[in-house]
């Protein structure tokens, strides 16, 4: 098994270890132009600032990787972005941007989306002493070699010596013999990593209007979460502001046909609606990848459940 040791900026790492029980975390790129792609979701991307500071931190359970524009990405997480607000997010990261400053601009930038982190107290930092100090991104390492296993083994001993929930929540699991390779399960998704997964799957693109505005779009939830809904991107759709109000009071919703049905409610409760019952019947817009595509379960439960009808 693999799993990745990531170059981290101070700034972002004391905030975020001063924040409790936080679920997720944006360890965000200043740039969208290098894809990550050294993890498989569920392994483990681990903390270590910049040198001199040549030791393990904390780390996370890697999700995905998506570009985004930043003003998104702040709406999603907000200061788990590791900042108190977006202009000091856009500060922190415009010290690792090359070339003019674009602090006025809504750019991309890498998001590498990690659940349930951790953070050491000093005392447990774990030293890396042949880390190489020109290393810009990070480095991957294997718990089948002798330095990646050294690693992991001090990693194992500080988690399960811990006593908050980070041993509950962060499960690494030893299989048999000791010395196979280990697990790491997968957590549910946080509410931010929600957010910007759903809208890349739609390609920021409204599922009912096609509307590119991102600045009016969100991440609805087929069955919410409050009533056992996942926090998996086939529970959500990336709607207009409007829609996702009507969708979540049963005004609208999605058959199993993936067509939108529009309620005769909106007509008796406010005598008109015109736009949205010209709607009636579309073909909503899909995502690319069919694994991505709206569970037919959850839609079912809500024509059930939520639509008035």
């Amino acid at each position: 098994m693999k799993f990745w040791v990531g170059v981290t900026d101070w700034e972002w790492f004391r905030k975020l270890s001063s924040i409790e029980q936080i679920e997720e975390v944006n360890f965000w790129q200043p740039s969208s132009n290098l894809a990550f792609r050294a993890l498989q979701p569920g392994q483990l991307f681990l903390f270590k600032p910049h040198s001199p500071r040549d030791y393990i931190v904390g780390g996370g359970i890697f999700s995905r990787w998506v570009r985004s524009p930043i003003s998104y990405v702040w709406r999603a997480f907000g200061t788990k972005n590791g900042a108190d607000t977006e202009e000091e997010m856009r500060r922190i990261i415009e010290k690792y941007r090359t070339g003019q400053s674009h602090l006025q601009k809504d750019y991309e930038i890498g998001c590498i989306l990690l659940q349930e982190p951790f953070f050491f107290e000093e005392s447990k930092w774990i030293p890396l002493p042949y880390w190489k100090k020109e290393t810009v991104r990070g480095r991957a390492y294997d718990v089948e070699t002798k330095e990646g296993r050294e690693i992991w083994d001090k990693l194992n001993e500080r988690l399960q010596s811990s006593e908050s929930e980070i041993k509950k929540a962060y499960v690494v699991r030893e299989p048999e013999p000791k010395y196979g390779s280990p697990q790491v399960v997968m957590p549910r998704l946080g509410q931010g990593s929600f957010r910007v997964l759903v809208a890349d799957s739609y390609k920021r693109h409204c599922a009912i209007t096609n509307s590119p505005v991102l600045h009016v779009l969100e991440a609805a939830h087929i069955k919410p979460f409050t009533d056992g809904g996942p926090q998996s991107v086939n529970n959500g759709i990336l709607l207009r502001q409007d829609f996702h109000t009507l969708f979540d009071r049963g005004y609208v919703t999605v058959n199993t046909r993936y067509t939108l049905e529009v309620s005769k409610r909106i007509k008796q409760e406010f005598d008109n609606g015109r736009e949205y019952y010209d709607l009636h019947g579309r073909q909503i817009n899909l995502p690319p990848r069919k694994e991505y595509y709206p569970d037919p379960r959850l839609l079912e439960w809500h024509n059930e459940n939520i639509y008035k009808g």
